[in-house]
């Protein structure tokens, strides 16, 4: 039996795995495909008050830093203060002194998965520094900032001031997203910045106010202040967007089977003759044998011969 027979379903046996296995390939590697990652939840913030001043004391001495904060938070929290006092050594006898009273001061920050938000409202306050504890630096009827930030969309930047303004006992008129300067001889000069707002592709923050402030109180140098003031200030940053997710790759079909053709037996060319002779019951020696009997056929044949011409 030719050894082919045998060998023909082995083949078609590779053929059918190697396309399964190539069919599932991609498949695989499709469904990994499909997780998606986690992002950054977002950041926000939010302050009611900051201040950064330098108080000197003794003809500048003695140089004492003022640095707090009212309701300073990070998501996700609040605060509602509506006080802050400070207590500085060598102003006002080391007693405590207010440095700011409200009637609303609250602040907030949030954050979920989709979004992140940080808000500041202040309403009816007043701001005192070192060596004026009489006259308030700068008096306000509401002001409000806010910082939203949405995953996939442009954040958002607000900052309003609601109401009058009064900067050292005089009232004034803020310009819009510019800046106001107020002078008052004997006291101090105070600049201020309205409604002050940035925007990045990711953050947002905005105040409602900040004040640089240049004080001394009747040029007596017992309590010179410098430094800024910061009102309603709010940040944020976006949430990362969440990955598309991709529809799962289609596998490949596999190939059609196909029916094998028989394979083309080859045979070492020295024995082809023998085989070839042995499938129709030949060998090498047939040619002589045939030979011989001719030669017996002739011979027979000339003794036949011989034999009627003798009888006759």
């Amino acid at each position: 039996m030719n050894g082919n027979t045998f060998r023909m379903p082995a083949r078609r046996l590779v053929t059918v795995a190697a396309a399964t296995v190539l069919a599932a390939g991609p498949a695989a590697l499709a469904g990994a495909g499909t997780a998606q990652a986690t992002g950054d939840h977002g950041r926000a913030s939010a302050t009611v008050l900051r201040t950064g001043l330098d108080v000197s004391l003794l003809n500048k001495t003695v140089n004492v830093p003022l640095a707090v904060t009212l309701n300073e938070v990070h998501a996700p929290e609040t605060a509602r203060k509506t006080a802050l006092t400070a207590r500085l050594d060598g102003v006002d006898g080391g007693r405590a002194f207010s440095v700011l009273r409200a009637d609303v001061a609250e602040s907030a920050a949030t954050v979920t998965a989709a979004k992140s938000e940080g808000r500041a409202n202040l309403a009816r306050a007043r701001l005192h520094v070192p060596g004026l504890p009489l006259l308030s630096v700068v008096e306000v009827e509401q002001v409000t900032s806010t910082a939203t930030c949405e995953a996939g969309k442009k954040p958002v930047a607000d900052a309003n001031l609601l109401g009058p303004v009064t900067v050292l006992g005089k009232k004034v008129t803020l310009t819009t997203g510019g800046t106001t300067e107020v002078e008052v001889p004997g006291v101090g000069e105070v600049r201020l910045d309205l409604s002050r707002t940035e925007t990045t592709s990711r953050t947002a923050a905005a105040t409602a106010l900040e004040l640089k402030v240049s004080v001394d109180p009747l040029d007596l140098n017992v309590a010179e202040v410098d430094g800024t003031l910061t009102l309603a200030k709010a940040t944020c940053e976006s949430p990362a967007a969440p990955e598309a997710e991709q529809p799962p790759a289609k596998a490949d079909e596999p190939p059609a089977e196909q029916e094998a053709e028989p394979a083309a037996e080859v045979r070492p060319q020295g024995a082809r003759t023998e085989a070839d002779l042995a499938e129709t019951g030949g060998s090498s020696a047939t040619p002589y044998l045939a030979a011989g009997a001719a030669a017996l056929v002739l011979a027979g044949g000339g003794s036949l011969l011989l034999a009627r011409r003798r009888r006759g």
